[in-house]
């Protein structure tokens, strides 16, 4: 037996069947079509935009939307095709006026038309993916009015004729072709593109190409940038006023290419126009001008580099090469900065503190500056020079200015050490004769080197100042003792103390002092090494000086500052009116090339001549005999006599200076090549060498020759040794 199933109990509400008017489709259209009519006719203010509204709805909802939007499409072609020939038939200049006033009364229209059917737009046309009405009103602009065969020929020439005008220096309707433009990109890009762009940028290049060409016959360098700068300014502004924005980019590329890019290598080297010729003669404007438009297109800025480059190099080997420069010392480093401060100025103002310009600027500098080897002798030179005179009454920042630049120089020295020598020596005899102006601007420049190289390389300058103060404690000690005894009538002693290793000194020389001046000095060195234990002393004479108070004829009296050799000659003639050459030698001592300088300073002088000589001649010989002036006078009280030593050494001196700087390098290298194989413990010879040249390289470049020396040499003291089956192996022995 089985049970019956239940039906589900559904109440459904009430279906009224509406029957419609076969002809209501036909009808409501009709209203709407007519409503088109008036609405482009401009008489829409009497419609009933509500009614419309409601009619458009009804038959979209009673399924008549395809008949709705194949009348509009009809409708809407009518009218765009009766305006195109309108536009077609207007004459002149009043071409792009008529379709931009027809442009905005279809836009005027098309919003009317959208609001009526808006609901056929939200429903009908998003479900049978059908183009929105106002998008369809573009496209239906573009088709028949914009691309009809007479007016996109037409439109086409007028603007380019318009933006030719305007190339030309004549004014234009830039209102007119902003909203021309503007339409040509609301129908798409695609149509912007295609009808206006391309053709647009292609007649640009053929412009601006023949300009280019006749710029390049009749103007200088300068000339012609100005001109292109102008061109590339007017083609941006232009975007800005009227161009869709994204054309900035493919006209200015167009402009790069013809009035730059094609041109490039002949405008630089223009001859007495082009870069040298700017860089020559500080055209600071130009050589920005250069510097922006050359930016702007590859490869611009690595030619004006490339070029920049060969110039300071040539430039920079002709100053260290030329005779005549070399000969001045202080003029030859005056010039560099000067260069160096010119070329500084360029890249800041012209070249917008360019990064790579700079790196060129000081790779070229580094690379002329060391072809001359004397360069590390005339940068200390000129530092001796400004310490010792040149800075007095300057501002301290000035000071710091100068020192700067020096430190710029120095850092472009492969040979720093051979600088250190020489610098240590000038300031040796700054310290040693007090003629040092500023003890402040000295240490300056020597914390500066600290920073720069290390606390190596400026550990003995720092321990030279620091014999100085010591030196002046000792003396007022020895002062004191001498005032608490009763001693008197004794020359004055001030003596400097220095620490062998520290000082550039040369070895002592025997000179038969005074029997004055040895007393006061024995009793010097008694005290000194009563207070310092472990010490010896040995006295410099070569390196002193001295103030003697003179007596000549007719109640001349004056006060001689002269080194310590010349006072143990002038105290000679204390006992005797005139000595030969041969006997002031045997009484002195002092070294034969020493003796006959200081007696030609002393005799041979014009205005310094407290001796004279018989004969008279430039040259001392062996049988001169030297008398006494009775008949000196000065209108100094005191007066200064002194060798004058030759601000740069003869051959034998810079060979003896190479020599030691070469046997002060060899402990370095052997240092670096023990610290690199130790932590390497097995390396080859290629790295050892790349390894010892990194090391170094802040204070000298060695050569691959001495450091292969060097490793022959560590070698035979058994410290490496090479490998048994690679010979260009070595091995660390700990």
């Amino acid at each position: 037996m089985s049970l019956s199933k239940k039906k589900a109990f559904k109440i459904e509400p009430y279906k009224h069947r509406v029957e419609l008017d076969p002809k209501y489709a036909e009808r409501t259209w009709s209203i709407l079509e007519s409503a088109i009519h008036e609405i482009y006719n401009h008489n829409a203010s009497g419609l009933s935009f509500e009614e419309l509204y409601r009619n458009a709805y009804n038959m979209v909802l009673h399924k008549y939307g395809d008949k709705l939007y194949a009348g509009l499409v009809k409708t809407m072609t009518e009218h765009l095709k009766d305006m195109a020939k309108s536009i077609e038939t207007t004459q002149g200049g009043l071409f792009l006026d008529e379709l931009n006033r027809y442009w905005m009364e279809h836009n005027k229209c098309l919003q009317m038309i959208r609001d009526i059917l808006m609901y056929m737009d939200r429903t009908y046309v998003t479900n049978f993916k059908k183009t929105p009405v106002h998008e369809l009103g573009l496209n239906l602009w573009r088709d028949h009015v914009v691309r009809s065969p007479k007016i996109k020929s037409r439109l086409l020439e007028t603007l380019l004729s318009f933006i030719h005008r305007e190339r030309n220096g004549d004014m234009i309707n830039r209102g007119l072709m902003r909203n021309i433009i503007k339409m040509l990109m609301d129908l798409g890009p695609s149509v912007y593109q295609e009808d206006f762009e391309k053709p647009f940028l292609e007649v640009a290049a053929g412009f601006y190409k023949m300009e280019s060409q006749e710029f390049i016959e009749c103007c200088d360098c300068g000339d012609y940038l100005k001109k292109a700068e102008k061109r590339l300014n007017e083609e941006i502004e232009r975007v800005s006023h009227y161009l869709d924005s994204k054309t900035e980019i493919k006209i200015t590329a167009v402009v790069e290419k013809e009035m730059i890019s094609s041109h490039m290598n002949h405008l630089v080297e223009m001859e007495n126009s082009g870069l040298v010729s700017m860089l020559a003669y500080d055209r600071y404007e130009d050589l920005g001008r250069m510097y922006n438009l050359f930016k702007r297109v590859s490869p611009g800025l690595a030619l004006v580099r490339d070029v920049m480059t060969a110039h300071l190099r040539n430039m920079g080997k002709q100053l260290v090469t030329d005779p005549e420069r070399l000969k001045d010392p202080l003029e030859y480093v005056r010039c560099l900065l000067n260069e160096k401060e010119k070329y500084d100025k360029i890249i800041t103002t012209s070249f917008n503190n360019d990064k790579s310009f700079q790196n060129v600027l000081n790779s070229s500098f580094e690379y002329f500056i060391n072809l001359n080897a004397r360069s590390p002798e005339f940068i200390s030179l000129f530092v001796d020079d400004k310490l010792r005179k040149s800075l007095k009454g300057v501002t301290e920042e000035d000071v710091e200015s100068l020192l700067d630049k020096v430190m710029m120089l120095f850092r472009y020295l492969q040979e720093k050490d051979i600088f250190e020598k020489y610098y240590k020596q000038h300031l040796a005899k700054r310290l040693l004769s007090a003629k040092s102006v500023s003890e402040d601007a000295e240490r300056s420049l020597i914390l500066k080197l600290k920073t720069e190289c290390g606390y190596q390389f400026t550990s003995k300058l720092e321990s030279m100042f620091l014999d100085m103060k010591t030196s002046k404690d000792t003396m007022q000690g020895f002062n004191a003792m001498l005032s608490s005894s009763d001693i008197c009538d004794s020359p004055s002693l001030s003596v400097q103390v220095l620490t062998t290793g520290s000082w550039p000194t040369q070895p002592g020389t025997n000179c038969n002092l005074p029997r004055e001046i040895l007393a006061i000095c024995d009793k010097f060195k008694t005290y000194y090494l009563s207070t310092h234990t472990g010490r010896r002393l040995t006295w410099l004479t070569n390196m002193g000086t001295a103030d003697l108070k003179a007596d000549f004829g007719k109640g001349q009296r004056h006060e001689l500052n002269v080194s310590t050799y010349q006072m143990c000659v002038l105290m000679l003639f204390n006992a005797a009116d005139q000595m030969t050459y041969k006997e002031i030698e045997l009484a002195t001592d002092i070294p034969p090339v020493d003796l006959k300088r200081n007696l030609q300073s002393l005799a041979c002088v014009k205005g310094k001549n407290v001796l004279q000589k018989d004969p008279m001649s430039r040259e001392i010989n062996e049988d001169d005999v030297f008398i006494f002036n009775e008949n000196f006078s000065s209108k100094f009280f005191k007066v200064k006599i002194s060798t004058v030593a030759a601000q740069k050494e003869n051959e034998p001196e810079k060979q003896e200076t190479r020599q030691k700087v070469e046997e002060d390098r060899k402990p370095q290298i052997e240092a670096a090549i023990v610290r690199i194989m130790k932590s390497r413990r097995i390396l080859d010879h290629n790295n050892i060498v790349s390894e010892v040249t990194k090391q170094l390289q802040s204070r000298f470049l060695p050569s691959p020759v001495v450091i292969k020396k060097r490793i022959e040499s560590l070698i035979e003291r058994e410290f490496l040794e090479r490998d048994t089956t690679d010979r260009k192996l070595y091995r660390y022995l700990a």
